[in-house]
C-alpha cells in the first residue's frame, strides 16, 4: 500500500510562459523566431528561463527543469506542503526560535564605520541612532 496522498497539484494555469526573440548562435533562426522561454510561477514569483537551444519546446523544458530544481521553488514547495498539512505553527515556531535575540546581531554604522551594539544600548538616547523620518 502506498501512503502517498495527494496534498496540491500545479498546472500549466499556475506558471505564466514568456517567448521571446534571444539572438546569438544560431544565426537567423534564432534572430526571426521567438525561441527563449522565461517561466514564471505566479504564486511564488519564482522564474527561470532559457535560451540555449535553437528550438522553443527544448527551451521550454530546459526552462521546467531549471525552475524545479532551484533551491527557492523546492523551500516554496516545502512550505506549500507544511501549510496544507497543518505544520505552519511548526514553521512558525523554528522561524521564532530562529529569531531569537541571542541569534540576532544589531549593527549601526558610527562615523563611516558598522559598529555591534547590544539591543539595551540600541534603545537607549545615548547611541547615536537615527531613525529617518519626513519633516
Amino acid at each position: 500500500m502506498n501512503n502517498r496522498k495527494l496534498l496540491f497539484s500545479l498546472t500549466h494555469k499556475d506558471f505564466e510562459i514568456q517567448t521571446f526573440r534571444c539572438g546569438g548562435k544560431g544565426g537567423q533562426n534564432v534572430n526571426k523566431r521567438e525561441t527563449g522561454v522565461r517561466i514564471v510561477h505566479r504564486e511564488s514569483g519564482l522564474s527561470a528561463e532559457c535560451r540555449e537551444e535553437r528550438e522553443q519546446l527544448q527551451n521550454r523544458r530546459r526552462a521546467f527543469e531549471k525552475l524545479c530544481k532551484s533551491k527557492d521553488f523546492k523551500l516554496w514547495l516545502r512550505r506549500k506542503a507544511a501549510a496544507v498539512c497543518g505544520d505552519e505553527a511548526r514553521l512558525k515556531e523554528d522561524v521564532d526560535y530562529a529569531m531569537r535575540r541571542t541569534n540576532l546581531k544589531i549593527e549601526i554604522q558610527n562615523d563611516g564605520k558598522w559598529v555591534q551594539v547590544d539591543e539595551e544600548s540600541f534603545h537607549s538616547p545615548a547611541c547615536n541612532f537615527q531613525e529617518d523620518h519626513d519633516v
